[in-house]
């Protein structure tokens, strides 16, 4: 049997990240030139990730900088996101920062006239390449803030498929005020809070509480901040403990369907949901439900008798 479980999404060739509806932007990313790709980073490497029972944590380690985005961060910051991104062990990405600011967004000293027009193309290029690839990226990603996120820091919150926030923390897109409008936050902002609540915070530059982002819909959970890593480590374990090519397979789908009419969208989930069938996977949940046991998960893409491409 051919492997169902990406024919709805018009995947092909071998390898999971080629098979996905992500392989254009994945092959964008990892096909770079030498110059491009792997342009020397002085110092320490602005963020840091380890990976622990298929939980990938990465941190934004640069709290005296108020964990800036910038081009340095934000490239460290993909070199985490994509490494070993085909990997069946990774299960889905917490994305968190040291220190009060969870990030302060673009690091204002790289926008310059000093720094001229190709450094600032350079600099929102990549800022929107990270996030295009978070929601693009076939295990689901988690922001987990304690703080202040502003700008593009409010962006990379909103880009993330699920955002656990503690009560003390606060959002803004006040570029504005200092004569540069959110526009790339607004890309981001405006796909994850109704447009007059978008356009507020846009216009005016003001903060909004985490409970007013709760209620708005830029987060899915607000808890104290001393309940904050372990509510967030509870719902990454739970995903973690789920067939990976099952969760990828829905997340992909998810996000395509939302730019379609209805009767596309419909159309694109059902062929999704016959897939998911496909999906050795899909068989062993039936199977243990049926049976009143719980599922092994095999988190193969194809099933064993499948010849391949």
């Amino acid at each position: 049997m051919a492997a169902a479980g990406v024919r709805a999404l018009g995947a092909k060739g071998p390898g999971w990240l080629r098979r996905g509806p992500w392989a254009p932007l994945f092959a964008g990313f990892c096909n770079r030139g030498p110059a491009e790709a792997e342009r020397p980073e002085p110092g320490p490497r602005p963020t840091s990730s380890r990976q622990r029972d298929g939980i990938r944590s990465i941190v934004l380690s640069n709290p005296k900088k108020r964990n800036a985005l910038s081009l340095a961060m934000l490239k460290s910051l993909q070199k985490d996101i994509l490494h070993e991104a085909e990997s069946q062990d990774l299960k889905v990405i917490v994305i968190s920062a040291e220190g009060p600011v969870f990030s302060s967004g673009h690091d204002l000293k790289e926008l310059t006239d000093e720094q001229g027009p190709d450094y600032h193309a350079e600099v929102f290029r990549t800022c929107s390449e990270v996030m295009m690839m978070i929601q693009n990226h076939p295990v689901p990603v988690i922001a987990m803030v304690n703080g202040l996120a502003t700008a593009a820091g409010c962006q990379l919150v909103a880009s993330c498929d699920i955002a656990v926030a503690s009560d003390k923390s606060s959002f803004a897109t006040p570029g504005v005020n200092i004569g540069l409008f959110c526009s790339t936050p607004g890309v981001a902002l405006g796909r994850a809070v109704p447009r007059k609540v978008a356009l507020e915070m846009l216009f005016t530059g003001e903060a909004m509480s985490a409970q007013e982002a709760l209620l708005h819909g830029l987060l899915s959970r607000v808890v104290p901040e001393e309940q904050l890593e372990e509510e967030t480590m509870r719902i990454a374990r739970k995903v973690a403990s789920l067939s990976r090519p099952v969760v990828s397979l829905g997340k992909a789908a998810f996000y395509r369907q939302l730019a379609q009419d209805l009767r596309t969208a419909y159309h694109l989930a059902s062929q999704t949901m016959v897939d998911n069938l496909g999906l050795p996977d899909g068989q062993e949940g039936i199977k243990a439900f049926l049976q009143k046991r719980k599922p092994i998960w095999s988190h193969r893409v194809a099933s064993s008798e499948d010849p391949g491409p």
